[in-house]
């Protein structure tokens, strides 16, 4: 094994409520990406609890997210991240030169069952997959 030389990417996930889309985005990220990257998460209003039907959606997967905890989004945790996904925030995302935003269109799994929030979150783990892809350096 190399020595790293270079910093590890960072990814900041933020959607409204930050209680299910980015949640469920950053649970992935932080088990598929297995510590080669920073994972942050937030919302611009977040939420009191983490949508339930997004832990159980999880949990069917083996992934924990009952301890998570939405958090606010910060001017900080935008200008410490290196790419910035949002889903459906919109305009509330402050803007940074040269950092790499991309806007995630999913549905939002807000007050809907487990069986509606599985497709959300198998999109999403398509998507993460293809991030990490991007991020990181394929290993010969």
């Amino acid at each position: 094994m190399s020595t790293e030389t270079a910093k590890k990417p960072s990814v900041l996930f933020v959607c409204v409520h930050n209680a299910g889309r980015s949640q469920m985005a950053a649970a992935f990220l932080t088990t598929l990406g297995e510590g080669r990257i920073e994972v942050r998460s937030a919302g611009s209003q977040p939420a009191d609890t983490v949508n339930p039907a997004a832990v159980a959606a999880m949990a069917e997967l083996g992934i924990d997210m009952s301890a998570e905890i939405p958090r606010i989004l910060t001017t900080e945790a935008v200008k410490e991240s290196d790419v910035v996904i949002t889903m459906g925030c919109g305009d509330e995302c402050p803007y940074f030169p040269g950092k790499r935003y991309e806007d995630w269109v999913l549905e939002d799994p807000a007050g809907q069952g487990v069986d509606s929030v599985r497709p959300i979150r198998d999109e999403i783990r398509t998507r993460i997959e293809a991030l990490i892809a991007s991020l990181t350096p394929v290993a010969k």
